[in-house]
């Protein structure tokens, strides 16, 4: 099957989508699967065969997320757009007009994987927010009717869609992760780097740090944690608007690390007792997902993505308040077998495991095009709006 991936973030961006597009490439490919890759251009990108670059604005908020810019009939026709069994984007926005402009040229299904909460980042429009809300609820379940099937990760973005507007039918298929690159030992140098006793209590954040990811309530929790356990750590991976000025403010026991490649980001999980975060927009998060892998128990305050991922066993989700977050971490970190939590983490990544996962995606792609009909040429084709 030739299928053509169009995102707007991909590799060497650190985002969950750019690294879970990555990961199904890879897998669909090892199953015999042509994957082409569109992509905005990133400095730090190397050629990768099959990965094509388009056009993209580099600007300085996020830096690690060039503005994919719209692709003209012009340069769709030297593209390798026009032998395709199947387009699938992960945006509803410049990505997905330009996916949906491919698909309909081509007359192949078009499948659209709902990826966040889109609404919850309006703060950073020169917009008002109210409007500009509206505007992507109603922009995205416009788009969502256009595609031929719509995938979402977790329930919560089931839910996101429904509040939108969307009435049509909607698939799960989980994000994938790659188990092979969680099970070496812990790096022993890691703690001593960051100035972390090697039998400290360590709590790990991986991610943005944006007004998103409830950073502020999480290091609150924190304080009050370590104020009945002097000895904790935590260990902020990541970058974002928000690190300068919380990093200017916060204790000493709070290591700030800065962004680190992707495939670093397990050694820091396998470094800690705790992967633990206060954000209450989650949908199915890559870190989650790697934290598990890892071994790493998962401590959340209570959201879509926590409620789907650690209920049970697992156990993980507490009320969206730093005293319940605090009395958490604390009663996680005091469980008689931790060795017990970190075998159940394992255990409930192994389903998403990328081979798994690849396989999954692969179906669905064979489904959607057994049942498509042509619908027409989109009134856009190789144009975004």
């Amino acid at each position: 099957m030739r299928i053509a991936i169009v995102t707007a973030t991909f590799t060497p961006s650190r985002n969950g989508v750019a690294t879970s597009t990555a990961l199904f490439a890879r897998g669909l490919r090892s199953l015999g699967h042509t994957v082409r890759v569109f992509a905005p251009r990133h400095p730090g990108a190397v050629a990768e065969p099959d990965v094509i670059r388009l056009p993209g604005l580099q600007i300085s908020a996020p830096p690690d997320y060039p503005i994919l810019l719209p692709v003209g009939p012009i340069a769709t026709h030297q593209l390798p757009v026009h032998d395709l069994d199947v387009v699938h984007t992960m945006h509803p926005f410049v990505a997905g007009h330009i996916a949906l402009g491919w698909a309909r040229r081509a007359k192949v299904p078009l499948v659209f994987t709902a990826h966040t909460q889109y609404h919850a980042y309006v703060q950073y429009a020169p917009t008002p927010s109210r409007p500009t809300a509206w505007a992507v609820k109603r922009h995205v379940r416009a788009f969502a009717k256009e595609a031929d099937l719509v995938l979402a990760p977790g329930n919560a973005i089931v839910e996101v869609l429904r509040g939108y507007g969307f009435e049509g039918p909607i698939e799960l298929l989980a994000n994938p992760v790659d188990l092979a690159g969680f099970r070496h030992e812990p790096d022993p140098a890691l703690r001593g780097r960051h100035g972390v006793p090697a039998d400290a209590p360590l709590l790990v954040y991986v991610g943005r740090m944006g007004p998103e990811k409830g950073l502020p309530m999480l290091l609150e929790a924190f304080e009050r944690a370590r104020e009945r356990s002097p000895g904790l750590h935590l260990l902020m991976v990541g970058d974002g608007p928000l690190r300068t000025a919380l990093s200017g403010r916060s204790h000493p026991q709070v290591h700030w690390v800065g962004p680190v490649p992707h495939e670093r980001v397990a050694d820091y999980l396998l470094a800690a007792d705790l992967f633990v975060t206060a954000s209450t927009t989650e949908v199915l998060p890559m870190t989650f997902l790697e934290s598990l892998a890892a071994g790493t128990p998962v401590v959340a305050v209570a959201s879509a993505a926590a409620s789907d991922l650690l209920s049970g066993d697992l156990d993980g989700v507490c009320p969206a308040t730093p005293d319940d977050l605090a009395a958490k971490i604390l009663r996680t970190l005091s469980e008689p077998d931790p060795q017990a939590l970190r075998s159940r983490a394992r255990a409930a990544a192994a389903a998403f495991d990328v081979e798994r996962r690849a396989l999954a995606l692969a179906d669905v792609y064979a489904r959607v095009t057994a049942r498509h009909r042509p619908r027409g040429r989109h009134a856009g084709a190789g144009a975004a709006h």
